[in-house]
Formats: structure tokens, C-alpha cells, sequence
């Protein structure tokens, strides 16, 4: 075995390796051959550390510096300066990252102060293609543990006790899902896990795949175990490239160490993992559409009961959680329920992992204790709403979910409290939302989405939601009345009510939440024909103020339509308001600012 006396982890994460960590982790290479390091450093490609913002990450122990925003030319002074003569290069830290002149640990940078990592425990910390490195931490001691140490009641009972709810949005207890199934009556039964995150903004399971494969894979080995199944299929949308080459890295490289296959530890306990790629259909998110995806139908969701505890995948028992869900369990194996119970509300226990992002200075991923304050999340974690501009909403939950207004910022975000205000957990979406977003637009964009997602086999969800979205248009467009909030309202209960899954269920929480919350903003678009965020455009006037405006005629040279009339010099110019089409380009040419929105 080598030692090295630095590390350098770099983050290779989607959102880093779309920003050029590729090529950062070339560069390094080159660097320390050319300084004869290579056998005294070693670089170390992981997963997401979260603060996505920040990317790309670079840090180096085992001093802890941070770097942020690296570019492949800032490589060579990190390697000349830092790994070779032993100065950090402190311009190029993260602002946060030091304090007096002295390097903060990762758990003292604010973003990561109110966190509690179990899901997300290893992502960023360890090369997510070695599977020596994942056992290093502790991996696949919890599958030793259940095998050689308890029967498979016993690890139900565990997660019971534990108070782990699923992940993936409905929140049911997954100790009793594990129950069910394993009381079923079949000759054959099946492990399934839900890597088929579609909410817009969200990233959470994509991220723990990247970064800490083999942990689904060990969690998956002890669902089989528990439930007496013998083969799981992890479900993932082919968008996740990089998720699905690792994971099938993990799962290579566990058969080939005994850790799938037949007789794992040397027990009669025989497992085995298969990956099925997703066409990106949202509606595979739900479970019974996931499971026809799985069998090579169409991916449309069936009639419930039954329910896939007791005909699932090819009509046997089934037990399918998703990402997050499983990424729990080896440590709540380890632990035990009463150090996982400790955590978190008396209904929720435990940590939640979100994508925070939208108006918000700290996007990235974030995993809180279960109680945390939206409060804490948004200007604490997330470092508050950029530009100095005032608080709105937070939509969590993603096309499922609702908007939340300010006046619940010190909301306790657990499944309950999430639900009574209208919105819900989801798969842990957080979109933050400023002055500047018109909330009947924001109804507007997850309809959309919705109407586009919609598998179309049942009426209310596909022709509700058209109707929906129709209605929406209209007030964006300044064409509503009053009487379509009316019937907006009453078509949203009625498909809440009468849709056949949970796609169609939830489509309309959006349209609810902000109707309960910003009512005032849909009759604003009816009655007076504005849009008080000035972000519906066919609603907008632009305005030449009289009193600023210098004569100059910049802006009438920048209208692609010649709209703005006046004589340069002379005369205070003014925008034909039948004419113009809305671009804003003589707002974003006048020098003066003499030009705004109405």
C-alpha cells in the first residue's frame, strides 16, 4: 500500500465535470510529473461535495484547502506553490473557506455547519470507482452484519424502529413496506430501487450514485436478504451518464470481490444486480409505471391494490424504494434505530437531502436534519436570496409540490408541516423564488410540465391539466377573468381527487398553493392587466422616463421593431406601446437608465 503525504480531491461530479474538472485532473497529472510528485501526491476524482456554486472544488489535505472555481490555469500555482513548496495559494480559496488567516475544516464552512451528511457520507470523500476505498469506510459491514449476525425479521425490525421514511415523495414507512413484502406469498421476489428522479431542478439521487455507489448496492443486498429475494433492478433514466457508468462499476466490482453473486460471506445468501435505463419519462418516477418500464411496457401506472408488495415486477412481490431511501440503511445497520431515531421529528426521523436552487447565492446539494428551519436553509445554508433582493417563495416538492410564501419561513420542514402548508417533501426539490417571479407564472411552467409528462391514460390528469394550463395561459396573457380563477380552482380539486397515480394527483398542488397564497397576483393579471413581478410579458409596458431620459437615442437605435419615436436632442423619447413587442433591448441599451418596466 502507498502513502501519500496530500490528497487532492477533485470534484467530478455532473455539475463540476460539465464546468471542466476533466480537464483540472489532467492538468494535475501533468503538474506532478513535472515536479516529480507523483509518488508523494495522489489525485483523487470523487463525487459531488455539495456546493455546487463553488465548482469546480479543489481540496488538498491535509491542510483542508478549499479552492473553489478552479480553472485548468490555476493548476500550476497549486502544484508549484501549494503541493510543491507547501504555500496555499489564498486568493484561490473559497471566500468562506478561511478565517484569520487560518484554513476552516469543510464541517466549519457556513454552508456545511447545519448539515448532518448520512445519505450524502461519503460522497466527496472517496473515489466513487474503488470499491477499496467505499470498504475503507466501513462498506458492506452492515450486509456482514446482517448475514452473519441477524435473520431477516430482525433487520426489518431495525428499520422500523428507526422511523426511516421513503425517500422518493409519499414518505411511507419503510420498515413496514420491507413487512409486507417479505409476508407476501411468492415463489419469487424482487428488489427494486428508483434512480429515475425527474423533477425539474433535482439531482439528489444522481448525485449519491456518483459519489458513493456501492452504497445502494450493499443496501439493495440487505433488502434481498430481508425480504428473501435473490435479483433487484436498479431503475435509472439514461441522462445520468456518469451515475450509470459507476454504478455499474460498483456492481462489477462487487461480483468480482463475492459481494453479489452466490454465497456472499460464505452464507447460502445469494443476490444479484441488474441496471434497466429509463427513457426519462417523468411518470416512470411513479412506482407501478416504473415496474411496467422494468417488464419492457409501456411506462403507464396500473390500478392499485394491488399494491407491489404483493405483485410487483412480473406480478411477484416486490419491495422498491428509491436512492436516498437505500443510501440510509447500511449506517441505520450500523448505528442502530436508536441513534437514526435520535435525529430529526417525532414523525420524521432522520436526515433529508434537497437541491437547493433557483434565487439563491448557495445552490447546490444539501442534507439536513429533519426539523430544520426553511429560515436556516435559505439564508444560513444557502447564504440568502443574491442581489440583495427580497424573499418570495420556495417551491419544495417540484412539479408535485407548492409554493411556500415568506410569512412560513420558520416552518419546521418535516413531512407533515410540509403537506398542511400545502406543498410536500418530494424527492427534495427546493426552488427559491424571489420579488421577481410572478407566482401565476411559476403555476404556469410546472403545469406545463406536467401536461408534457402526462402518460395520458387516465381523463382527469390528461385533459384536466390541459384545461389547466389553457386557463393559465390565458391569465398570463392578460385574456382572463375572474371566473377563470373560479374554474382553475375547481378543476385542480377535482383532479386531485380523481386522477388514477400520483402524477396526476399532485399536478395540480402548485395551482392551489399559489391561489391560497397569492391569490392577489391572479386577480392583478384579471382585473387590472398587470403583472405585479413584471415577468409575464405579453403584461408588460416598457416606460421612458420623462425626467432621466437624456435625448440621446440609443434606445430607438437598439429597437429591432422601431417602435420608440422622438428627435435626438430634442425631443424626450416614447414607446408605441401598439408596436412594440416587449424585447427589453432599448432598457438593457440606455446608459441612463431613463427606461423601466410598467
Amino acid at each position: 500500500m502507498e502513502l501519500y503525504r496530500s490528497h487532492v480531491l477533485v470534484c467530478g461530479g455532473t455539475g463540476c465535470t460539465s464546468s471542466g474538472c476533466l480537464k483540472i485532473v489532467e492538468k494535475l497529472g501533468e503538474e506532478l510529473k513535472k515536479h516529480e510528485l507523483e509518488k508523494e501526491v495522489q489525485v483523487v476524482k470523487t463525487g459531488c461535495f455539495g456546493l455546487c456554486e463553488a465548482g469546480p472544488i479543489v481540496i488538498v489535505y491535509p491542510e483542508g484547502a478549499f479552492y473553489s472555481r478552479v480553472k485548468p490555469e490555476d493548476v500550476e500555482r497549486i502544484a508549484e506553490e501549494h503541493l510543491l513548496k507547501g504555500r496555499i495559494v489564498t486568493d484561490l480559496l473559497f471566500k468562506d473557506s478561511v478565517e484569520a488567516d487560518k484554513i476552516k475544516s469543510i464541517e466549519q464552512v457556513t454552508f456545511y455547519k447545519k448539515q448532518q451528511r448520512i445519505a450524502l457520507r461519503n460522497c466527496g470523500i472517496i473515489n466513487p470507482e474503488s470499491i477499496e476505498e467505499y470498504v475503507a469506510f466501513d462498506g458492506y459491514s452492515a450486509l456482514a452484519k446482517v448475514l452473519t449476525e441477524m435473520k431477516p425479521e430482525a433487520v426489518i425490525d431495525v428499520l422500523k424502529r428507526s422511523g426511516l421514511r421513503g425517500r422518493g415523495g409519499g414518505g411511507f414507512p419503510t420498515g413496514m413496506k420491507w413487512e409486507f413484502t417479505a409476508k407476501a406469498q411468492g415463489d419469487q421476489k424482487y428488489v427494486a430501487c428508483n434512480a429515475d428522479e425527474g423533477d425539474p431542478g433535482a439531482f439528489m439521487d444522481r448525485s449519491v450514485l456518483e459519489g458513493d455507489p456501492h452504497a445502494i448496492v450493499e443496501a439493495m443486498a440487505i433488502a434481498g436478504y430481508a425480504i428473501g429475494a435473490d435479483m433487484g433492478y436498479v431503475y435509472i433514466r439514461a441522462e445520468y451518464p456518469i451515475a450509470v457508468s459507476r454504478l455499474q462499476i460498483a456492481i462489477n466490482d462487487a461480483k468480482k470481490h463475492g459481494l453479489l453473486g452466490k454465497n456472499i460471506f460464505g452464507t447460502d445468501f445469494n443476490f444479484d444486480l441488474e441496471i434497466r435505463l429509463g427513457a426519462g419519462a417523468f411518470v416512470c418516477g411513479e412506482e407501478t409505471a416504473l415496474i411496467n418500464s422494468i417488464e419492457g411496457k409501456r411506462g403507464m401506472p396500473r390500478p392499485r391494490p394491488p399494491f407491489p408488495a404483493h405483485k410487483g415486477i412480473w406480478n411477484k412481490p416486490t419491495v422498491l424504494n428509491n436512492v436516498e431511501t437505500y443510501a440510509n440503511i447500511p449506517q441505520i445497520i450500523l448505528k442502530g434505530a436508536e441513534w437514526y431515531s435520535s435525529i430529526g421529528t417525532e414523525r420524521s426521523k432522520g436526515t433529508k437531502v434537497f437541491a437547493l436552487g433557483g434565487k439563491i447565492n448557495n445552490t447546490g446539494l444539501v442534507e439536513i436534519p429533519m426539523g430544520t428551519k426553511l429560515r436556516d436553509v435559505i439564508y444560513e445554508i444557502g447564504g440568502g436570496i443574491p442581489k440583495g433582493k427580497a424573499f418570495k417563495a420556495v417551491q419544495t416538492g417540484g412539479p408535485s409540490g407548492g409554493c411556500i410564501p415568506a410569512d412560513y419561513l420558520d416552518t419546521e420542514i418535516d413531512y407533515d408541516n410540509l403537506i398542511s402548508l400545502g406543498s410536500m417533501m418530494g424527492s427534495g426539490g427546493m426552488i427559491v423564488m424571489d420579488e421577481d417571479n410572478c407566482m401565476v407564472d411559476i403555476a404556469r411552467f410546472f403545469l406545463d410540465f406536467t401536461v408534457d409528462e402526462s402518460c395520458g391514460k387516465c381523463t382527469p390528469c390528461r385533459e384536466g391539466t390541459k384545461r389547466m394550463l389553457e386557463i393559465l395561459e390565458e391569465i398570463t396573457n392578460g385574456r382572463g377573468t375572474l371566473e377563470d380563477i373560479d374554474k382553475l380552482e375547481k378543476l385542480a380539486k377535482t383532479i386531485k381527487s380523481a386522477s388514477l397515480c400520483g402524477l396526476g394527483q399532485t399536478a395540480p398542488n402548485p395551482v392551489l398553493s399559489t391561489l391560497k397564497y397569492f391569490r392577489h397576483e391572479y386577480e392583478a393579471h384579471v382585473i387590472h392587466k398587470k403583472c405585479p413581478a413584471g415577468a409575464c410579458q405579453a403584461l408588460l409596458e416598457y416606460i421612458v422616463i420623462a425626467d432621466i431620459c437624456k435625448k440621446c437615442g440609443i434606445c430607438a437605435t437598439k429597437c429591432p421593431v422601431g417602435c420608440i419615436d422622438g428627435v435626438k436632442g430634442k425631443e424626450v423619447y416614447f414607446i408605441n406601446q401598439d408596436r412594440c413587442i416587449k424585447c427589453g433591448a432599448c432598457m438593457g441599451a440606455c446608459p441612463f437608465k431613463a427606461i423601466k418596466k410598467g
